[in-house]
């Protein structure tokens, strides 16, 4: 497998129109479309597509460094689909959703449930050789072997949960509360840019999603470093985008307020569960109870200081190595 990630010119970004779709919160999406990206060619039985859905923030380009590095684009055609909410995909800021102060939630069965139908559509695929996600791509990926369990061979969950867990609702709400605070929030959206907002915001995600022991070797003033190194991965999203994506995290639950056990116990794929040995927001021991409810899951721990974002380590050889054999491993079963 090749180690070098694939030029952007290479894939292909395109919108897959969905029509009306009906949400389980009971509102309904009147032109829902899904953006996404194809890197790779699908082969003549349409047996080599990998789904990637994409993680909080992520538009589809966000994520195509993973084709060479991860996940061989000369043997796979792989698909990165945006979900709901992205600002790519049907969105707040499309004028397509709103928000949960009006009803409007977005889950991940939601999300799975539209992928599929881009899959069947766009593809004519109904079995995936494997559901790769990050984060809440992850989310998705247990959602899609949850919900399908007969159409996903193989799923690889990289630092993301099967249930949002009482400690990560605590952390999402903070960031919800950081943006709802802003005095240009009006209850409903934002009357301007809720900029300072955005900056508290920006220091709470850091402050997360990396370790302690990366934040020790930061030199710059911390205040400096997430003001140029964070803010502005989140200022290029409209705030509404980034509110949507919180709730469908909050409302994350594959067993659906029921056994989570039970609801992994059913799960057929093949599955890699990766847990990053850092990870403030999915811990070691979380995602160990994960792979332990599934039959025949393997857990391995990506050793790395980068925290969270070792999960998505687009410029970090070393934990794109420890990724890659993951992925091998699991596709040679």
């Amino acid at each position: 497998m090749s180690s070098l990630t694939v030029p952007l010119s290479r894939a292909q970004r395109k919108e897959h129109a969905l029509g009306p779709w009906p949400l389980a919160c009971g509102h309904t999406i009147p032109d829902a479309q899904i953006t996404y990206l194809q890197i790779g060619a699908l082969n003549a039985d349409r047996s080599n597509l990998i789904l990637v859905p994409t993680s909080y923030g992520a538009r589809p380009e966000d994520l195509a460094w993973l084709a060479g590095p991860v996940l061989d684009p000369e043997r796979w055609c792989i698909v990165i689909a945006g979900m709901f909410g992205n600002g790519a995909s049907s969105s707040p800021s499309h004028g397509a959703m709103g928000l949960a102060e009006q009803g409007w939630v977005v889950s991940h069965h939601d999300n799975v449930t539209a992928q599929r139908q881009l899959l069947a559509e766009a593809f004519g695929v109904e079995r995936l050789p494997l559901v790769y996600g990050w984060s809440m791509g992850a989310q998705q990926a247990y959602q899609w072997a949850v919900a399908y369990p007969e159409q996903v061979e193989r799923i690889c969950c990289v630092c993301g949960s099967a249930r949002t867990s009482p400690h990560n609702r605590l952390f999402c709400l903070s960031l919800r509360q950081a943006l709802t605070a802003d005095r240009h929030w009006n209850g409903e959206g934002f009357d301007a840019t809720p900029d300072q907002g955005l900056r508290t915001y920006a220091l709470i995600y850091a402050s997360w999603a990396a370790s302690q022991p990366f934040f020790r070797t930061v030199a710059e003033p911390i205040e400096e470093h997430v003001e140029r190194q964070w803010l502005p991965h989140y200022q290029r999203h409209d705030p509404r985008d980034l509110i949507a994506m919180l709730d469908t995290w909050l409302a994350h639950d594959v067993a659906a307020g029921g056994d989570l056990a039970e609801a992994l116990g059913r799960i057929q794929a093949r599955t890699a569960v990766v847990a990053g040995s850092h990870d403030l927001y999915f811990t070691v021991d979380d995602l160990a109870a994960d792979a332990a409810a599934i039959p025949g899951a393997q857990l391995h721990v990506i050793e790395s200081i980068l925290g969270h974002r070792a999960g998505n380590p687009h410029s970090s050889p070393p934990e794109q190595s420890q990724l890659r054999q993951v992925v091998d491993q699991l596709l040679a079963g």
